[in-house]
């Protein structure tokens, strides 16, 4: 096949190269005894949130104490030594991936800072869309920033703040920020939880023996025994102390917002987001793929892990089979060594191989949760071609992404998107597939089971199918306002 030379050439070492990035995670416990093992294991079970780099930073008896690594939390945290070094009854986690700000350490969160009311350690998950813009502002006023992270522009705007409490820092600080945050945040006297006006990244309030927990997903409750008492509400900020827990609204209401993607990929199939079951919604998503495009074939595939729910959704409407045409091992990690072109197509099969008696002489539906680059879309068509599939369909369990976040995700430029510069025939080219299909947004909606733009549901956040942003991207207009200045001073 002739190749456009518009479209990117296809990884070779990792079929999970191309995947949408998870953003970040945060957890939070107040008035617990050991209560830094107990972050250490919430943050275990949101490590499918990020994996460059976790901390945990505790308070216990006037001192804080902190440690962050690059890595995955099981690498540093599982070790009782560390656990040692951050004594007291409240803590706060992070675990990250990068969407700002380079994987060093000093960038590495819970981020703490010294303040005239004491110490203040704060975790985020999201991205801020203003944060470029405050902080050249805060340089110009004579701020020094020890990290590039956009979640040090909070901290500055705490700190810098006239009011008298330190809540009040807090709340200000938030009235200046745009974009999407899910925040922890410890003081010595109180564990604080913010959630953005439109509530685009999720954040749950849980509690065990009697003692308030925050986390970004039910998952980390589950893991560590604790209930479910209900999800922070959009816009609102939550203070956990001695004297319980006290809910406060400082923003105008707004409609909630979720991020769509939360049912589509990032939270783990076991949690449950905004009283629905990820796993439910998922296998419902494929099952809505199927009655919106039927093909006659043997057997349904999944891609690994995530398109496994809707592969099962897909499979019982449609009545196809369903069969684990990829087997995946996880015992492979990221930093496998690939020398040379030989060792990095072994590499490839190391972590993913075709299980040959499932595809061999069939007419294989594979199912994915998302293209992005496609890239590993045709490894992935390719591998089942040479395991003997006979015809292979490409179903993708979500609409195209034609539009970047700026939210956190970590997504290219536009012009990186496939389904942005591409047609359905083109993509259906590049990726050798004999059909490709996306479920449509009003779809997705029907998933959930309700239409799309139905007045009394929350519409989603989901403007990476839509281009339908939901908040103001200041510094993504600034960016844009410098550049057709530099174009009207070349002309």
């Amino acid at each position: 096949m002739q190749q456009d030379s518009s479209l990117p050439e296809p990884m070779t070492d990792d079929l999970d190269a191309d995947r949408l990035r998870e953003y970040c995670g945060v957890f939070g416990v107040f008035d617990f005894h050991e209560a830094a093992a107990i972050t250490a294991l919430g943050l275990h079970a949101l490590q499918h949130r990020g994996q460059e780099a976790a901390g945990i930073v505790s308070y216990d008896n006037g001192r804080f104490h902190g440690e962050r690594r690059l890595g995955l939390v099981g690498d540093h945290f599982s070790k009782a030594s560390t656990i040692r070094r951050l004594p007291g009854a409240a803590a706060v986690g992070h675990v990250r991936y990068a969407t700002t700000g380079e994987t060093v350490l000093r960038n590495v969160q819970p981020l703490f800072a010294e303040l005239n009311t004491g110490g203040f350690a704060v975790a985020h998950n999201g991205n801020l869309t203003n944060a470029q813009t405050l902080r050249r502002e805060l340089i110009r006023e004579g701020a020094i920033f020890q990290s590039t992270s956009d979640t040090e522009v909070i901290l500055h705007l705490v700190a810098r703040s006239r009011k008298t409490q330190l809540i009040d820092r807090f709340i200000e600080a938030l009235r200046l920020i745009e974009g999407a945050y899910s925040l922890v945040a410890l003081t010595n006297k109180k564990l604080i939880g913010a959630r953005d006006p439109l509530g685009i990244r999720p954040l749950v309030i849980g509690e065990l023996d009697g003692k308030f927990i925050l986390a970004s997903e039910t998952c980390a409750l589950d893991i560590i025994g604790a209930r479910f008492v209900r999800d922070v509400e959009n816009g609102e900020i939550v203070i956990i102390s001695e004297n319980g827990l006290e809910s406060l609204r400082p923003f105008s209401p707004q409609p909630m917002r979720p991020c769509i993607f939360e049912y589509i990929y990032f939270a783990r199939p076991d949690s449950v987001v905004h009283g629905r079951p990820v796993y439910q919604v998922r296998k419902a998503m494929g099952a809505e793929l199927a009655r919106e495009r039927r093909i006659d074939a043997d057997v349904v595939v999944p891609v690994p892990d995530s398109g496994v729910p809707a592969a099962l959704g897909y499979s019982q409407e449609s009545g196809v089979p369903f069969e684990l045409g990829i087997i995946r091992n996880h015992y492979v990690g990221r930093t496998f060594i690939q020398p040379t072109q030989s060792v990095r197509e072994v590499g490839v099969r190391m972590k993913h191989s075709a299980n040959r008696c499932v595809v061999q002489g069939k007419r294989v539906i594979l199912i994915d949760d998302s293209i992005v680059r496609g890239t590993t879309s045709v490894k992935i068509v390719q591998m089942m071609r040479d395991a003997g599939a006979t015809e292979v369909h490409f179903l993708i369990s979500s609409p195209p992404i034609t539009n970047p976040d700026y939210y956190g995700i970590d997504t290219p430029q536009k012009d990186k998107l496939l389904a942005a510069t591409h047609t359905l025939e083109e993509m259906r080219a590049y990726i050798g597939c004999d059909s490709l299909a996306f479920l449509s947004v009003d779809g997705i909606y029907r998933s959930m089971g309700y239409e799309r733009r139905d007045p009394q549901r929350p519409q989603f956040t989901d403007h990476c199918f839509t281009g339908d942003y939901p908040t103001a991207l200041t510094d993504i207009a600034g960016e844009n306002r410098a550049q057709l200045s530099l174009l009207a001073e070349a002309s």
